[in-house]
C-alpha cells in the first residue's frame, strides 16, 4: 500500500468538478440478460452488511479469477500502486468488463463519520466525485465503493463504459465484495477502495495504516449503474447478475 501524498489534493479538484456535473440519481441502466440494478429502496448511504462476514451472492472468487488470468491491455500505459513505485499495473479488457490487479489503499473521503474524518485520515477530503441521491457525498465508512484513476492520456474510464455508480466485483483472499464506482483519484495511481469495502473483505480499513499490499482484483462491469448509488443491496443484486453474465461471456 502507498503512503498517500499531496497528489490526492489535486485529485480532489477533479472530484469536485465531476460532482458538479453529476445529475441526481437516475434509473439504473439494465444490461441485456441481467437483472436491473435499480433498488426497491434507498439505504441512506449505509452498507446493508459490510463487514458482517456474509457471503455476497453465489459467484465464487475462484470462478471470477479464472477469467482474468491473462491481460489484454486497453490502457495506453501502466499505473503505479504508490507514489514512489514504478508503473506496472495495466488496465485489461474482457467481454463486458475491464479489470486490474493491484493493492488496496483506503479511501475515507466523503461524508464526515466516526471512522472517516480529518482526525482519522490525514488526507481526508469531505467530498467524492459522485454523489448520493440527496446530492451529498458518499459515505466511505458505510458504502463499499471503488476509486478509479482520473481520466488521463493513460486511460479514460468513461470512454471504456465505466460510470459513476457502476458495479464492481472486488476479489481478495477468496472473497467477493460488490461495490460501486464512487470516487476518482490521482491520474497515475491505481488500487484504492472505501473503508467499507476493505472492512467487508477483512482488510484493515484504517486510512493511515491499513490496506493491502497486493492481491486485490477489481472487475468493473461496463455500462452498469446502480440507482440509487448508495444502495448496497442494489449493487449486490446487480453484481450477482453481471458476474454470472461475465462468466458466460468470457
Amino acid at each position: 500500500m502507498r503512503t498517500r501524498t499531496l497528489a490526492l489534493a489535486a485529485a480532489s479538484g477533479a472530484a469536485l468538478l465531476a460532482a458538479a456535473t453529476l445529475t441526481p440519481a437516475a434509473e439504473a441502466s439494465p444490461v441485456p440478460g441481467t437483472a436491473s440494478a435499480a433498488a426497491p429502496r434507498a439505504d441512506s448511504g449505509t452498507a446493508d452488511r459490510a463487514g458482517a462476514g456474509i457471503k455476497e451472492g453465489s459467484v465464487s472468487a475462484a470462478d471470477l479469477l479464472a477469467k482474468v488470468t491473462s491481460c489484454s491491455q486497453i490502457s495506453n500505459g501502466k499505473y503505479r500502486t504508490d507514489e514512489e513505485t514504478s508503473a506496472t499495473i495495466p488496465v485489461c479488457g474482457k467481454n463486458g468488463a475491464v479489470f486490474w490487479k493491484a493493492d488496496m489503499d483506503i479511501d475515507c473521503d466523503g461524508r464526515i463519520t466516526t471512522a472517516c474524518n480529518a482526525n482519522t485520515d490525514p488526507w481526508f477530503q469531505d467530498d467524492t466525485a459522485f454523489h448520493a441521491s440527496d446530492d451529498k457525498p458518499l459515505s466511505a465508512e458505510k458504502l463499499p465503493y471503488v476509486v478509479v484513476p482520473s481520466s488521463s492520456s493513460i486511460w479514460n474510464y468513461s470512454s471504456a463504459g465505466i460510470k459513476g455508480g457502476g458495479v464492481v466485483a472486488v476479489v481478495y483472499n477468496n472473497k467477493v465484495e460488490y461495490a460501486v464506482v464512487g470516487d476518482t483519484g490521482p491520474s497515475k495511481i491505481i488500487g484504492e477502495a472505501s473503508y467499507a469495502t476493505a472492512k467487508a473483505l477483512g482488510i484493515d480499513p484504517d486510512p493511515e495504516t491499513g490496506g493491502a499490499d497486493s492481491g486485490v482484483t477489481y472487475i468493473l462491469f461496463k455500462n452498469s449503474k446502480v440507482s440509487p448509488i448508495e444502495s448496497h443491496s442494489a449493487a449486490v443484486t446487480a453484481g450477482e447478475a453481471l458476474a454470472k453474465q461475465f462468466l458466460q461471456n468470457n
